[in-house]
């Protein structure tokens, strides 16, 4: 059954996807915090590694919510770790702005995301999304930009994050609410890629691998955790199975990459439920 889903995924990608003919390197942006910087990790590495070209670039401050990425952009306060990776070159530079950020490229996808003690708690999201949005709107330069949401994950069953108080410390709990407000929030902003980084990281925790896949109970594990996430964003850009391909991080054993390769692809076939992986 797993090989014919991913069959029928590899036969309509082939035939739908523009993005398999791109000559020119994907350009995305997110306007993140860690868990921003956990999904994009190893991004890059895969891409290349698939034969993709690709800029991928995360405006960086610790534990950032809507609500402050907004009143940044409102008083233009040059306050974020611009981290960027170029085809496989990476740069850091600090005090930077979102404005100064969003105008760097001709952005293909632009990337939010609420603070992850917040994520599930859906009347966190606005008005400050839709403002935001706006906000980056009226300075994207590239008129064809497309926005995406990247659903968070929930935190691990032990973690201590006073945020996992919002969901009574359980975790499918606050793994719903997460999948209810980012897909009610996308709804509403008519944003059509929701990254279910969330989902993937839940399908995988069905696995042999276990609840492990948190290094400090909510964010991900340098390893596979990271690569799961990695594997979600590259299926959702590039639309191609993630399942198979040669790259693997260092200390990813090839057991840890299937199980990270198939939950992220299980993820994208299914993104607002959890995919049984029991039997890896």
């Amino acid at each position: 059954m797993k090989m014919h889903h991913t069959l029928f995924l590899l036969v309509t990608l082939l035939f739908t996807s523009p993005l398999l003919a791109q000559t020119q390197p994907v350009k995305i942006l997110a306007i993140g915090n860690s868990f921003a910087d956990d999904g994009i990790e190893y991004l890059d590495e895969i891409a290349i590694a698939e034969g993709k070209r690709i800029i991928v670039a995360n405006t960086f401050i610790g534990g950032c919510s809507l609500e402050r990425h907004l009143d940044n952009a409102r008083h233009d306060r040059h306050a974020y770790l611009y981290r960027k990776n170029t085809e496989g070159k990476y740069t850091e530079e600090n005090n930077k702005s979102l404005l100064e950020a969003i105008e760097d490229e001709a952005w293909d996808y632009i990337v939010f995301q609420q603070v992850s003690s917040a994520a599930g708690q859906y009347s966190t999201y606005f008005p400050e999304l839709s403002e935001l949005m706006e906000y980056v709107r009226q300075h994207a330069t590239n008129p064809n930009v497309q926005y995406a949401l990247q659903q968070t994950w929930a935190y691990a069953a032990d973690s201590k994050h006073p945020g996992f108080f919002h969901y009574g410390k359980d975790q499918q709990a606050m793994y719903e609410d997460v999948v209810f407000s980012y897909d009610q929030a996308a709804k509403r902003q008519n944003i059509s890629i929701v990254i279910p980084t969330g989902t993937a990281i839940q399908n995988g925790r069905s696995s042999s691998l276990g609840d492990t896949f948190c290094r400090d109970g909510y964010h991900l594990n340098l390893k596979y955790g990271r690569y799961t996430a990695a594997c979600v964003w590259f299926e959702t850009f590039f639309g191609q199975t993630s399942v198979g391909v040669d790259y693997r991080p260092e200390g990813v054993t090839e057991k840890q990459a299937a199980i990270a390769q198939h939950a992220a692809h299980l993820a994208i076939l299914q993104p607002t439920e959890v995919t049984d992986m029991s039997d890896f």
